[in-house]
């Protein structure tokens, strides 16, 4: 892969300290730890705490922040361009989704090249708010949304998709509704909602041979509350049939408490602007007497 010689990449040689660090003994113990109770302190099916703001980027026509514990996410989203590069003419309207991590943002240094991992994090976004627009409202036309995480502390995607439609909707954009996203792990019987990094690597890895129960994985699933729809479901690891419902019924109330506050942002962010629009008038108004 190229790399791009304008920017100051640093030595090529570069590993991170974590590798020195001898965790082997404490690997197993830790796991169990995290089995029986989590760093944070929150239950198994409980969400961290979010802020979300919207507003934060004077380019953008919408954008949003957003911080589910320590993952820290920024979505912009602009205005609507014709589609580059299209011959025929296009009755609906097409999303450009980029998803990003900053360099800085995870335990390994990102290239500023997109990875395997962000194309993919990127169609995942794009179908996730594709059933959420309303695309037949500017056809042959394209919205560019750039999501961006400065922080990964585990969740960033679902986190990323739920930013992006506030985005959205702060950008004037029609939609049907807004997309909450969330995630579960699965470890053995344990399912961790809204899990960490550290608890995202402990589903990757599956439990041990002994062990009856040979689930692991993380599902992500993002739906339209309004509506009780499912616009993206995506799964990673080998979980039984059986086990997968009860985990989609925890994912879609957790997902409903998501909307309600995103919900409360927005209009907060409605009526902020509604009161400028206001101020403006007035001091035009008196301007005009002067």
């Amino acid at each position: 892969m190229p790399v791009d010689q304008r920017r100051i990449n640093g030595p090529e040689v570069t590993v991170p300290y974590q590798l020195y660090v001898d965790a082997s003994s404490k690997s197993f113990e830790k796991q169990l730890d995290l089995l029986k109770k989590r760093e944070d302190g929150r239950a198994h099916g409980e969400v961290r705490k979010m802020f979300v703001k919207t507003g934060v980027i004077s380019q953008a026509k919408g954008s949003t922040y957003i911080e589910v514990g320590t993952t820290k996410v920024v979505c912009s989203v602009f205005d609507p361009r014709e589609i580059p590069n299209k011959m025929g003419y296009s009755l609906q309207g097409n999303l450009y989704c980029e998803f990003k991590f900053a360099s800085f943002s995870c335990r390994k240094r990102k290239i500023h090249q997109q990875d395997s991992e962000e194309k993919e994090y990127s169609l995942i976004m794009q179908r996730a708010l594709e059933p959420a627009v309303c695309r037949h409202e500017f056809p042959n036309f394209q919205v560019d949304i750039y999501a961006l995480v400065l922080d990964n502390g585990g969740s960033c995607l679902p986190a990323a998709i739920t930013a992006a439609s506030l985005a959205l909707a702060n950008a004037s954009i029609p939609m049907f509704g807004l997309v909450a996203a969330v995630s579960a792990g699965i470890y053995s019987d344990t399912i961790f909602l809204d899990p960490t990094t550290e608890e995202e690597a402990l589903c990757s890895t599956g439990p041990p041979q002994t062990d009856k129960s040979k689930n692991h994985g993380i599902i992500m699933q993002a739906c339209l509350p309004q509506h009780d729809q499912v616009a993206e479901l995506h799964f990673v690891g080998d979980i039984d049939v059986s086990s997968i419902a009860p985990v989609l019924e925890t994912l879609t109330t957790a997902s409903k408490d998501i909307s309600l506050v995103v919900q409360q942002r927005l209009v907060k962010s409605v009526i902020k602007t509604l009161k400028e629009k206001e101020r403006e008038k007035e001091n035009e108004i008196k301007t005009e007497i002067n």
